[in-house]
């Protein structure tokens, strides 16, 4: 009987798992709705968006980094919030050494405002054992200038994040094309 010489199949590329929901941080949080800067975007570029923030938000939590300067906090908020068309509440969750735990779109409001519950920001401060915040928004209109009420939303939630020991450390208006820090501006 003659030995049949088999050739080595080449083997095929391994399929990476992609990480579960739980070893990951949300990266961005927002559908494609109609009112999504996403929703002119082909399926491609959408899923191209959503892979690179989610590999900014595993990094951010691999590499446990710290937002030492505002300028940090800033691109980070660019990336995540500068291109909605309505306005989004979010929340950058830090430990006591500054170093990133989670970023959260809160809340979705209309072109010009959002609602905004102290009441909630607390619960998930506490959910996730932070003992800092940045809270951010965004000015589809293109203005990073803080209205009124952005002032008196970020003493309401200084007051009532206070309680429970939670310092906020700035409020980042962010634009189409830049973003301001309120700590930054002595508006804190």
């Amino acid at each position: 009987m003659a030995a049949v010489e088999s050739t080595p199949k080449t083997p095929r590329r391994a399929r990476r798992a992609s990480p579960k929901a739980s070893e990951c941080i949300p990266a961005y949080g927002a559908g494609a709705g109609v009112l999504s800067f996403r929703h002119g975007l082909r399926v491609r570029e959408r899923n191209a968006i959503d892979k690179a923030l989610a590999i900014v938000g595993r990094c951010l939590a691999t590499n446990r980094a710290t937002f030492a300067t505002p300028d940090a906090v800033k691109t980070y908020l660019q990336l995540q919030m500068s291109g909605e068309q309505t306005e989004r509440f979010a929340v950058l969750f830090l430990d006591v050494q500054n170093r990133f735990i989670a970023f959260e779109v809160m809340f979705t409001g209309t072109l010009s405002q959002t609602s905004v519950y102290p009441r909630e920001v607390v619960m998930l401060a506490l959910a996730h054992g932070a003992t800092a915040v940045i809270l951010a928004h965004n000015h589809p209109s293109g203005s990073v200038q803080p209205s009124r009420a952005d002032h008196d939303l970020t003493q309401t939630l200084k007051h009532a994040l206070a309680l429970v020991d939670v310092r906020v450390l700035d409020h980042v208006i962010v634009g189409p094309s830049e973003a301001l820090s309120m700590a930054e501006r002595g508006l804190l």
